[in-house]
């Protein structure tokens, strides 16, 4: 949103939340999942770059698991104009769909670094990403390679995102 809040952070405040409601925040692992375990949820990504163009990525399924999982990630029926990062793979490997969560001292991803650590964000990373959106939040949209905000399929790993936005909804 504006770079106030620091998301390079631990798994005890990805775990928790942190951050003020009405500017940047995490909500927290545990109380989305407490929110989603017994109902149909979907997930929006609303996306902003620093020209003013607005793209958008909808999943009509999403969850994750309890902390036993990692809280593991579950994602699809993507439809939307930003492209479908969150279901993206490498070398025939998942890069965020069912992994867990990583952040920078606490290492669920499957290769032998750590994707939190090496790009500077927490995330549902597999091998290591196509989305970054607890990445460095980097003015003017110019970045090193995925260390920032970015969302591959829409402007790829060099762009540093002026906004996102993942909003939850329960299914009717």
């Amino acid at each position: 949103m504006d770079g106030s809040e620091d998301f390079y952070r631990g798994w005890d405040d990805y775990v928790n939340g942190f951050g003020n409601t009405i500017g940047e925040f995490w909500f927290g692992l545990e109380n989305i999942y407490q929110m989603l375990k017994d109902k149909t949820y979907e997930l929006r990504v609303d996306m902003e770059d620093w020209e003013g163009n607005k793209a958008y990525a909808k999943y009509g399924a999403f969850s994750i698991g309890d902390s036993s999982t990692n809280y593991r990630l579950t994602v699809g029926q993507y439809s939307g104009n930003a492209g479908n990062s969150l279901e993206d793979s490498y070398q025939g490997q998942p890069l965020h769909q069912g992994r867990p969560f990583t952040t920078k001292d606490a290492d669920h991803d499957i290769v032998s670094y750590n994707c939190a650590d090496t790009y500077k964000g927490a995330f549902w990373y597999g091998n290591c990403h196509a989305a970054n959106l607890n990445g460095l939040y980097i003015n003017g949209g110019n970045a090193k390679y995925g260390i920032s905000v970015t969302w591959k399929a829409w402007k790829g790993y060099y762009y540093s995102l002026k906004f996102v936005e993942m909003k939850m909804r329960q299914k009717q």
